[in-house]
């Protein structure tokens, strides 16, 4: 194949991707809409609307030559045909079936080669049997009365759907060329900044040239005797002849700096937030594979859940988009694990035995977006948090008792605190929602949750709507100038230094009645102090920040200004800076780093320069017994974990794991669960029975995947249930971390 069909083919497989995209949207949405659906000339609508997009997506597959796609659709279209002659009737099974299939050609989208793969073939030929077998299954449907055929279309005439204009006034463009524009037009607000500053710099100089020429107007009339006599027309005339011409040019020049300045800004400014518009996409595109997220994972657990959508027609940058997918499904699964309850424990509590989940999108202000994830379930156990924080070392017993409801919810976002009975290859470690804070945080956003006992759980995420351009308060301390998000400024001030007060040998000031931390900006960032004019000052200015609960003062030595910032990042080099989230050019050239307030607040609570919360020391050494009664796999194993520092010890099975573990305790098992003698489910109960051994974490790592596997891993009381057909050595050893 020529270079020129390679690149013909690229574009041709491009174009197929974006179109599956929408044909797999519709196909979920119609299926979640079938399965509401409450009459059958509904059901028959939805059928004919779901059978076209399938037949669509075949025939696209079948162009580009991607069979994965064209063999799953196939099936999938002699399901939907069946249904639409009567053949089989729209059950439960059925209905799996077709979703299943959806999600399966949803994997092979997301795959760099659509599923073209011998490790594809599996997937493809099981989705196949699954819809036949769930086809065989139905009993046929009472004759029905023959359908009336549609109306041939005139000669010379294309029969044409109402709902699909022949012409259109959009057209599609590769998102990376969409990117490269929004770049450029992004870049023209330094060029913005710089002739506003340039215009800034003119009205200066005249202005210093007006009050020079007044004062030496007074000069003159003064004390005349000392100045230059002047001699037909002699040095002075001259002088006065070219002040004059220099004023007017210098008033004319400032003159159409400041109008070339206001009509570059317009532009910019216009050009820039068409450009957004055109970047912009609606929540709806992110969305809509969620109900059906919801009913899959509800289903998993023996739970039955709904979820309800408002505001996904409200637009956002679609880079936002993109970074919060991982996220909001981490939010809603964590509603589906620890919120919403199974069926009989919430008719228990008089709640309906469907659960509902919510997502509730609006719009603050002008320039940010706010996200509400509510759930009506449980709501988060705060005593059960409690217990986490203390178990992994994240706080002492005495400070987590002290805690108050709101701080002690917020620590649900500590990465690796999680109040699951067992850790699973889906959930349990403790990521989903420390995740989602760091997202939220990374593009500028804030995250708080609120719950109440019994009555569900809500997480409000609050994010700009556009990225790239921000306000931010410009501060100095020493020579060096840096941004502070306005987003997280919550005053500026200036104190007197005989209102700073010590309290446990740290500064403080009182504002609004509490006490608040102040720390130096310079100290915070490690940066040598010089002495100032500032510094001597018996006037400070402060810039009070607002991370979440957590409020802290920053002495600076100069507060210059609020504007609007364009921010950077510092590139793969330097893709983690402490304290920096990015960088910004000012108006006159120079570079500014913009502050990563997450990162100052743990910055100044570790410095010791504000307060922090007590931590234990972790343990050095680590011990584990290994059982399995495959010698391949039990070698393998072992091999993995003394690579990453454990001393290791192995069993056969269960009776043998016994034994040793009253010889020799360790801190840890992990274990298979089908071995002969001793299974793993037999060797948790006898752990947990015993007196000595009933703390002991216990990894179960197996080959059996059912709910009912998961859930007795549970009774018995797993601490983690690890898939093998999911397996990651380094998933395992973060978990047994976690554990110990």
């Amino acid at each position: 194949m020529s270079q020129k069909e390679e690149a013909f083919r690229k574009r041709l497989l491009e174009t197929f991707r974006i179109e599956a995209a929408e044909h797999l949207k519709a196909m979920s949405s119609g299926l979640l809409e079938l399965e509401k659906a409450d009459t059958p000339e509904k059901c028959q609508v939805i059928v004919e609307a779901v059978f076209r997009e399938v037949h669509s997506l075949k025939g696209a597959a079948r162009a580009v030559n991607v069979s994965s796609i064209e063999t799953t659709c196939q099936s999938m279209e002699s399901v939907l045909a069946a249904i639409k002659r009567g053949k089989a009737v729209i059950s439960p099974s059925l209905l799996d079936a077709l979703n299943g299939a959806v999600s399966g050609l949803g994997k092979f989208y997301s795959a760099a080669d659509f599923g073209q793969n011998d490790e594809a073939r599996p997937l493809v030929l099981r989705l196949v049997r699954h819809l036949e077998g769930a086809l065989k299954s139905e009993q046929p449907a009472p004759a029905a009365p023959p359908e009336t055929p549609a109306p041939a279309p005139e000669q010379g005439k294309i029969a044409m759907s109402a709902e699909r204009p022949a012409i259109t006034d959009t057209i599609r463009i590769a998102t990376d060329k969409l990117d490269a524009i929004l770049l450029q037009a992004e870049e023209l607000v330094s060029a913005k900044l710089a002739a506003t500053q340039l215009a800034t710099d003119l009205r200066a100089v005249q202005g210093a040239m007006r009050m020079w020429k007044r004062k030496s107007g007074r000069l003159h009339s003064t004390y005349p005797a000392y100045l230059p006599a002047n001699d037909a027309g002699g040095l002075a005339d001259e002088q006065r002849s070219f002040l004059s011409k220099f004023d007017n040019h210098l008033s004319q020049l400032t003159h159409t700096a400041a109008r070339h300045q206001h009509v570059l800004s317009h532009m910019v400014d216009h050009l820039l937030d068409e450009t957004k518009k055109a970047a912009m996409q609606s929540f709806s595109s992110l969305l809509d594979l969620f109900p059906l997220l919801v009913r899959t994972l509800a289903r998993d657990q023996g739970k039955q859940a709904e979820l309800v959508i408002h505001g996904a027609d409200i637009e956002v940058d679609r880079r936002i988009l993109e970074a919060m997918k991982d996220p909001l499904i981490h939010a809603i699964r964590n509603c589906i694990d620890h919120g919403i309850e199974a069926p009989q424990v919430r008719a228990q509590t008089n709640k309906q035995a469907i659960g509902r989940i919510s997502i509730a999108i609006s719009q603050k202000g002008g320039s940010k977006v706010e996200i509400l994830v509510a759930d009506d379930g449980a709501g988060i156990d705060l005593d059960n948090v409690k217990a986490a924080v203390v178990k992994h070392g994240l706080l002492t017993p005495e400070n987590a008792q002290a805690l108050d409801e709101q701080a002690a919810a917020a620590l649900i976002f500590e990465s690796g605190l999680t109040t699951s009975p067992i850790i699973t290859d889906i959930s349990g470690r403790g990521l989903g929602l420390a995740i989602l804070r760091e997202k939220a945080e990374k593009l500028g956003g804030q995250i708080s949750v609120e719950t109440r006992r019994n009555a569900g759980t809500t997480l409000r995420i609050v994010l700009p709507l556009a990225l790239a351009t921000f306000r931010g308060v410009l501060v100095q301390t020493g020579e060096r100038s840096f941004i502070c998000p306005s987003f997280h400024v919550e005053r500026v001030l200036r104190i007197k230094r005989e209102h700073i007060k010590t309290v446990e040998n740290r500064e403080t000031i009182e504002l609004d009645q509490k006490a608040v931390a102040l720390v130096r900006l310079d100290d915070v960032l490690k940066l040598a102090r010089k002495p100032s004019a500032a510094a001597q000052s018996d006037l400070l200015f402060v810039v009070l920040l607002r991370y979440a609960d957590t409020r802290i003062g920053f002495v600076v030595d100069r507060i210059v200004s609020e504007q609007e910032f364009m921010v950077k990042s510092l590139g793969s080099q330097l893709a983690r800076v402490a304290n920096i989230a990015g960088a910004t050019m000012l108006a006159d050239g120079h570079l500014a780093p913009v502050l990563n307030v997450a990162d100052l607040m743990q910055s100044a609570s570790k410095a010791g320069l504000a307060p922090a919360a007590a931590r234990t020391a972790p343990r050095e050494r680590r011990s584990v017994l290994v059982v399995e009664d495959s010698i391949t796999t039990r070698m393998l194993l072992k091999s993995i974990l003394e690579a990453s520092g454990w001393i290791v010890r192995t069993a056969v099975d269960g009776i043998d794991a016994l034994t040793t573990l009253k010889i020799e305790p360790c801190d840890l098992v992990v274990s298979d669960v089908d071995m002969p003698r001793m299974n793993g489910f037999d060797l948790t109960a006898r752990i947990r029975a015993d007196r000595k051994l009933a703390e002991l974490p216990v990894v179960l790592v197996t080959a059996l995947e059912s709910r009912e596997d998961r859930e007795r891993g549970i009774d018995v009381g797993a601490n983690a249930y690890i898939v093998k057909s999911s397996f990651d050595q380094s998933k395992l050893i973060e978990v047994m971390s976690g554990l110990v």
